[in-house]
């Protein structure tokens, strides 16, 4: 039995969908290396937008996101897989950490937050980055959708820490602690004020730690 042969159609066919491939391949990596400066510029300004929420601009002058530690799967933070924490620093002493942190108790999910511990370890400030709190109800935990603009819920946290407020007493009144809470939404307001204080005690424990690390290393 012969072999098939290949027609020169066939092969002229093969050859144009070759080079439409190369082609194609060879546009997306071009427009992938010209994009990828401005989509990595983009990145690194929110996340500066994150940080300047919960870390004024004048409490520290290094390169912030340049300086910071890995983390592995930590509990404590309700952090899963792998986090960063950055280190802010005022003329080469310690000013504060930025953490993120993930609460695994919210009413509809996970709420993923900000945390800024200054050298003190005082609370600087706190963000929720995400949530899927009830709209109108269990969102007022976010700053973003809250309707009490002149004193949002999440900035009670600010200027406290466990020197200020007991480790015990780092709860809503409504489970005997210090925190306000929006009646309706007790579940929102206590995954966040929960996580705050675990972040708190993390910040404490391990502050000799996350200071002196190698930037860039892993706790």
């Amino acid at each position: 039995m012969s072999e098939p042969t290949i027609t020169a159609t066939t092969l002229r066919t093969a050859l144009t969908l070759l080079a439409f491939t190369v082609i194609f391949t060879g546009v997306m990596a071009w427009t992938f290396s010209s994009t990828k400066p401005a989509i990595d510029a983009a990145a690194q300004g929110e996340k500066m937008n994150l940080v300047n929420a919960v870390l004024p601009l004048t409490a520290y002058d290094n390169a912030l996101l340049d300086d910071f530690v890995e983390i592995g799967p930590t509990p404590q933070l309700g952090v899963d897989d792998a986090g960063r924490i950055y280190r802010a620093r005022k003329g080469g002493a310690p000013a504060g950490l930025v953490l993120e942190a993930v609460a695994h108790d919210g009413y509809s999910g996970d709420i993923a937050l900000l945390v800024a511990v200054r050298a003190d370890g005082a609370v600087s400030g706190v963000r929720v980055t995400r949530h899927r709190e009830t709209p109108g109800l269990g969102d007022y935990i976010d700053i973003r959708k809250d309707k009490h603009k002149d004193a949002p819920w999440i900035t009670q946290f600010n200027a406290l820490g466990l020197q200020q407020v007991t480790e015990a007493k780092w709860r809503l009144r409504k489970d005997g602690g210090r925190f306000d809470f929006m009646t309706g939404a007790t579940i929102s307001a206590r995954a966040v004020t929960n996580a705050v204080a675990r972040a708190l005690a993390f910040a404490d424990a391990n502050r000799e730690r996350l200071y002196t690390a190698a930037s860039g290393s892993k706790l």
